[in-house]
């Protein structure tokens, strides 16, 4: 990890007492749903991470608790430096305080996880799907979400395929 980030990193686990590990020299910082305004607030005003990049999310099901990652990725352009927190979610009550106020791009960000994952951003000003139809039911994105499926038409199969489908009648 670079010396810099370190020194970063060292000063937000003094501060919140935030579990941190370090992966292909990034860190991964892990705060909890309550400590992530606090968090990014600190880090935007007294490091420097001027920049959110991204907001997304994991889905680890099965497992419930946590089942999904909150996922922010957070760039200083001034010292060159990239650091990413986590905020571990419950799968019964996907639940994260927005950060709107904080960073302005994060408005669309989290709608978009919000319309992805089903993950919801208390106290967003306008927390609606982005990406999906208004009406559509689901989160695309979970990974307990019912695949659609059609079978692949080859020369072997091509009538039975071809009396499944659906044409429109005249």
């Amino acid at each position: 990890m670079d010396s810099k980030l370190q020194a970063v990193v060292q000063r937000l686990q003094e501060r919140f007492q935030t579990p941190v590990e370090e992966f292909r020299e990034e860190a991964h910082v892990f705060a909890q749903p309550d400590q992530i305004v606090d968090v990014l607030t600190w880090l935007r005003d007294r490091e420097g991470f001027e920049m959110l990049s991204t907001i997304t999310a994991v889905d680890y099901w099965p497992q419930q608790a946590p089942r999904f990652h909150v996922v922010y990725l957070l760039n200083s352009l001034s010292q060159n430096l990239t650091i990413m927190v986590r905020v571990p979610v419950d799968g019964d009550r996907p639940e994260v305080p927005t950060v709107t106020g904080l960073y302005l791009n994060a408005n669309w960000r989290e709608r978009e996880v919000w319309d992805m994952f089903g993950i919801r951003f208390v106290g967003h000003p306008d927390l609606r799907r982005i990406l999906m139809p208004a009406d559509w039911e689901g989160h695309p994105l979970r990974k307990d979400y019912p695949l659609g499926y059609e079978e692949p038409q080859f020369t072997f199969n091509y009538e039975e395929i071809n009396r499944q489908k659906p044409y429109a009648k005249e």
